[in-house]
């Protein structure tokens, strides 16, 4: 499917774009960007930003010599409204602001509720404009970068095409910025541990992502059936050539047999908010969750609630899957015990039932 067959576009704009140098918002890198969002609207298409930029868009008003987390968050709180008047005056149609943090993403009903409130606007007519709650968030609730997020956000609202800006024309087989041999690819059809060793690791100095989390980002698009671009923002030709139906940087292919939605969300949204170790030798082969009993636990990982998702390995470290448990950590550390196991009877549902839900498993033990 071409560009042109495309409806609808997730674009993910950095921090280097909207303000670059850390000096406050500036338009000179979003022109070319603005244009080409309003011709996908006037071609049809309904289009959804993904925007970093608030922090440094706000640094320019705090003085300090060293940022701290508190003072991060001012400058986000700060930038935030910059960052949002800088776009509505590149558009004459109105926008809608929303702050997303990795808790409202994995608890499923908020999860649910992104989705409907993102596709009410673009049912009007109104473009969403979506980054990371930096304000409020700590260090463990974080997405941690836009590039993610931006995936996340195109699967919820079930997008075609999601378009990853970046300073370089896409991914190469090695750092083009230290190797003069280093080769633009083109094309990747599939995600593999060889295209993540092409990233080079090095991150914007304004921005919190980098080549691999680009790549992470694609990887959740395109099992998703969602045809990801990295491309160089920088060159505003680059978004004609994507709407000539030409590839502009580096495309990832969609999967032609995409994840299911839920499935996906559970595999790549949904936080493990702890880990289960069992032992693989007592489970058959087949549904996991039938076989994901108290005998099989060796131990457990971390704090969590019924409800909780998890992940699920075995004693050598292989994830198996994620899932929702059924108890919580405390009831499943009293249960790994194996004496304590030996004193229920038998019939005991604390030994005959299946430690994980079977709604939406993510079974991970291929890979």
């Amino acid at each position: 499917m071409s560009f042109s067959d495309k409806k609808r576009v997730v674009i993910k704009v950095g921090s280097a774009l909207i303000a670059p140098n850390n000096t406050g918002c500036s338009p000179h890198n979003l022109l070319a960007i603005a244009q080409f969002i309003v011709k996908c609207r006037q071609l049809g298409k309904q289009v959804v930003l993904v925007s970093s930029g608030s922090v440094a868009a706000g640094k320019k008003w705090f003085d300090a010599p060293e940022m701290s987390k508190t003072l991060k968050k001012a400058m986000a709180a700060t930038g935030q409204t910059s960052m949002m008047k800088l776009w509505d005056r590149l558009f004459d149609f109105p926008t809608a602001q929303l702050l997303l943090t990795n808790d409202d993403l994995s608890h499923r009903e908020r999860y649910i509720s992104i989705k409907d409130t993102l596709e009410a606007c673009l049912e009007h007519g109104v473009m969403p404009v979506v980054n990371e709650n930096d304000t409020v968030t700590s260090d463990d609730r974080k997405v941690g970068d836009n590039d993610n997020l931006s995936a996340m956000v195109a699967t919820s609202i079930g997008a075609d095409t999601l378009i990853l800006c970046t300073d370089v024309a896409g991914l190469y087989d090695k750092n083009p910025h230290s190797h003069d041999d280093a080769k633009l690819i083109k094309t990747v059809d599939k995600i593999t541990s060889s295209t993540y060793l092409m990233a080079t690791g090095a991150v914007s100095s304004t921005g919190t992502g980098g080549m691999r989390t680009k790549i992470e980002a694609a990887e959740k698009a395109t099992s998703h059936g969602i045809d990801t671009y990295i491309l160089d923002a920088f060159n505003g030709k680059n978004f004609e050539l994507l709407l000539d139906n030409s590839n502009p940087g580096t495309h990832f292919v969609a999967f032609n047999k995409p994840v299911s939605s839920a499935i996906h969300w559970r595999t790549h949204t949904s936080k493990a908010r702890g880990e289960v170790i069992v032992d693989e030798a007592d489970m058959e082969l087949g549904d996991i969750q039938d076989t994901l009993t108290s005998s099989s636990l060796l131990a457990i990982n971390g704090e969590f609630s019924v409800g909780d998702t998890i992940m699920v390995k075995n004693d050598s470290g292989k994830k198996l899957a994620k899932a929702k448990t059924n108890y919580s950590s405390c009831l499943l550390n009293y249960l790994a015990d194996k004496d304590i196991r030996d004193k229920l009877d038998d019939n005991s549902s604390l030994l005959t039932d299946s430690i994980i839900s079977d709604e939406h498993i993510a079974v991970l033990g291929t890979q």
